[in-house]
C-alpha cells in the first residue's frame, strides 16, 4: 500500500507525540503504515506512507537518488547568481550538496493559504523558486537557500520521484499504485 498525504504546516511526521502536538494520526486512518521519509514540522506538502519496507527503502535511501521537488518561498528577490550556486551545489556544514535543479517561478496561483500566514514585511519582498534535489539531509533545502543568502520562509514538497501532489488538499490523502 502507498498513500500520499498533503501534510499541513505544523504537523509532525509521526503518529504519536508525548507533548500533544499535531501528528499524522489526525489525517491517516490506515493502520500499519509508516512515513517513507520526513518533512519538518514547519514544512508542507507531499508525504508518502507505506506498509512495504522495500518500497520505503527505495523511496528514501540516498543511493536510489529519488528526485524531490519543492516550491520554496524565500526572503528577498532571488537572483541568477544564487540560482547558479544552487545548480552547482552549495557547501553546507556537513559537506557539499549535489547539484540541484533551481528555477525562479511566480507564486503558484493554486496554492492554499498557510495557517499561520508567512510573516509579511512591507520593505522586504519575497520570491519563489522550484528546487529539485536528489538527497535528503536534515533541513537541506532550508540550509541551501540560506547558504546562498535567501532564507526559506515557506517550503512545500510537490513531488517525490514519479509521485506528485496533484491537487491534493492540505490534510487529504490518496491511495497510489506503488
Amino acid at each position: 500500500m502507498l498513500i500520499a498525504l498533503n501534510k499541513p504546516y505544523g504537523v509532525l511526521c509521526q503518529f504519536t507525540d508525548a507533548d500533544g502536538r499535531r501528528t499524522l494520526a489526525e489525517f491517516v486512518r490506515q493502520k500499519d503504515v509508516y512515513a517513507a521519509g520526513r518533512l519538518d514540522h514547519d514544512s508542507e506538502g507531499l508525504l508518502l506512507l507505506t506498509d512495504d519496507g522495500p518500497l520505503a527503502h527505495q523511496l528514501t535511501d540516498p543511493r536510489h537518488k529519488q528526485s524531490k521537488t519543492y516550491l520554496v518561498q524565500v526572503d528577498g528577490e532571488i537572483d541568477e547568481a544564487a540560482l547558479r550556486a544552487l545548480r552547482r551545489g552549495v557547501l553546507l556544514n556537513d559537506g557539499p550538496t549535489l547539484p540541484a535543479e533551481a528555477t525562479r517561478i511566480a507564486e503558484p496561483d493554486w496554492l492554499w493559504p498557510r495557517d499561520p500566514p508567512v510573516r509579511f514585511r512591507k520593505s522586504i519582498p519575497t520570491s519563489w523558486l522550484s528546487l529539485a534535489i536528489r538527497e535528503g539531509r536534515n533541513r537541506q533545502v532550508r540550509r541551501m537557500t540560506a547558504a546562498v543568502g535567501f532564507p526559506t520562509l515557506r517550503l512545500i514538497r510537490v513531488r517525490i520521484g514519479e509521485h506528485a501532489l496533484d491537487g491534493l488538499a492540505p490534510g487529504a490523502t490518496r491511495t497510489l499504485l506503488p
